[in-house]
């Protein structure tokens, strides 16, 4: 199997990056390769783990994208790289009976981009992979819902024998995926007390503490919007605890570096990422945390022919500031490599300006009414504190955003209409 530029890593950039190029050069040109069918928007998981988005509704084929966007589509987990001959190995697919779908394949590229995002760092914490859920892909946001569903319906049954039975959730991390997940927890608790839950209280049976090591939750943010944040989560009677070391997590509670002990049903790890492991035994140079060494032109360094972008990627942009782990940053890299990738293809001199950073701002969901975060001006330094219904008319058109990318305008705009119907006619919540 051949493909001009290979894409491994269907993600925010990766994706992009296929449907964008695919739509000009064309499927015998553009391979895109991941080890799942759909793709989910990341930012998103916390809503699918809640229960509030339903990843069936909300997943795209990728299948469907390679057809509309003129890619071709292999599915399948990269697991070698032969760099002397430029070929990729892409891992064999077998169901859960361990019959085998495909075979081992390989990919010869021209231009390989790699794109595989993050995983859980757990930094060596007693039990904390054992013991914890993280929201790394959505097979990790599904476990969540299903067992949040299971803990439920145990409560519930508990309730009606002793008044102080309930739910305790412990999320460990206060970033945005830790922030938002607990917001997004307490308002979908209002939700399923009204499906069928009735002997729990939400604000009183469902009880969610987040641990945060950092002296204030969203440490990278402004600490305005920290302090926000913060408030926002004590109206909706979420435990925050900052300053607090996990040391050690085990079946059923939380404990940290002052004896202090949580007690927890449902654990969620959300206090950092790393690079995928696997990348570490293919030959390419990584970093500490295992990310690709990448240049200023995203080119992993010492690997011609080869790049890495986003999550995946240590990369130092032309003003010399490393390249922070965001989904805006991925987007930029995607459209920086795809004027490489277009400009090469038309015959055209080697783009020469490096990739530089731009930071648009950040923002937080405080699930369907309110957002909190900032926005960043033309001038360097400059910020704007946003909040409410404006934030979170932003925050929603991010996501839009990226499906246009993918989508094209107008499919885009249809499948708003017929998302915002669809929420009429079923559960706020899935309860299956």
């Amino acid at each position: 199997m051949r493909g001009e530029i290979v894409i491994v890593g269907g993600g925010a950039g990766g994706l992009e990056l296929a449907c964008k190029l695919g739509r000009k050069l064309g499927p015998s040109k553009v391979t895109l390769v991941d080890s799942r069918l759909y793709h989910i928007w990341k930012p998103s998981l916390h809503e699918v783990a809640a229960g509030t988005l339903d990843v069936h509704q909300e997943g795209l084929s990728y299948q469907m994208l390679a057809h509309d966007n003129g890619f071709s589509f292999v599915y399948g987990a990269m697991t070698a790289l032969d760099a002397p001959s430029k070929s990729i190995t892409v891992g064999a697919i077998s169901t859960q009976a361990a019959e085998q779908l495909l075979p081992e394949r390989s990919i010869t590229y021209l231009r390989l981009v790699i794109a595989v995002g993050s995983v859980s760092n757990y930094f060596g914490v007693p039990g904390a992979e054992e013991h914890t859920i993280s929201l790394n892909a959505t097979e990790d946001a599904e476990r969540f819902r299903l067992t949040l569903l299971r803990l439920l319906t145990v409560a519930e049954l508990e309730k009606a024998r002793d008044r102080a039975a309930g739910l305790d959730i412990v999320i460990i991390g206060g970033g945005a995926t830790g922030v938002e997940l607990a917001a997004e927890l307490r308002e979908a608790s209002w939700v399923y007390a009204a499906y069928g839950f009735q002997h729990l209280q939400p604000g009183r049976d469902m009880r969610i503490t987040l641990l945060e090591g950092a002296p204030r939750i969203l440490a990278p943010l402004p600490e305005r919007v920290s302090v926000a944040a913060h408030k926002l989560l004590g109206e909706r009677g979420i435990k925050v605890v900052t300053d607090c070391r996990v040391t050690e997590i085990a079946a059923g509670h939380v404990s940290d570096k002052e004896g202090n002990v949580y007690p927890s049903d449902l654990c969620v790890w959300a206090a950092g990422i790393r690079a995928p492991e696997f990348l570490s035994g293919l030959g390419l140079p990584v970093n500490k945390g295992g990310q690709i060494e990448v240049d200023s032109l995203l080119a992993v360094k010492g690997m011609p022919g080869v790049y890495a972008l986003g999550d995946c990627a240590a990369c130092v942009d032309g003003n010399g500031a490393p390249v922070p782990p965001r989904a805006q940053s991925a987007h930029q890299q995607a459209d920086f490599l795809l004027d490489v990738f277009v400009r090469e293809a038309a015959g055209k001199e080697p783009l020469a300006k490096p990739y530089v950073y731009r930071d648009y701002g950040s923002l937080v969901s405080f699930g369907r009414s309110t957002s909190v975060g900032s926005l960043m001006g033309s001038l360097k330094g400059l910020s704007w504190f946003v909040e409410g219904f404006f934030a979170r008319t932003m925050y929603v058109s991010l996501h839009l955003l990226h499906h246009r990318a993918v989508l094209g305008a107008v499919r885009t705009g249809v499948l708003a209409v017929a998302r915002f119907l669809i929420k009429r006619t079923t559960p706020l919540v899935k309860l299956h």
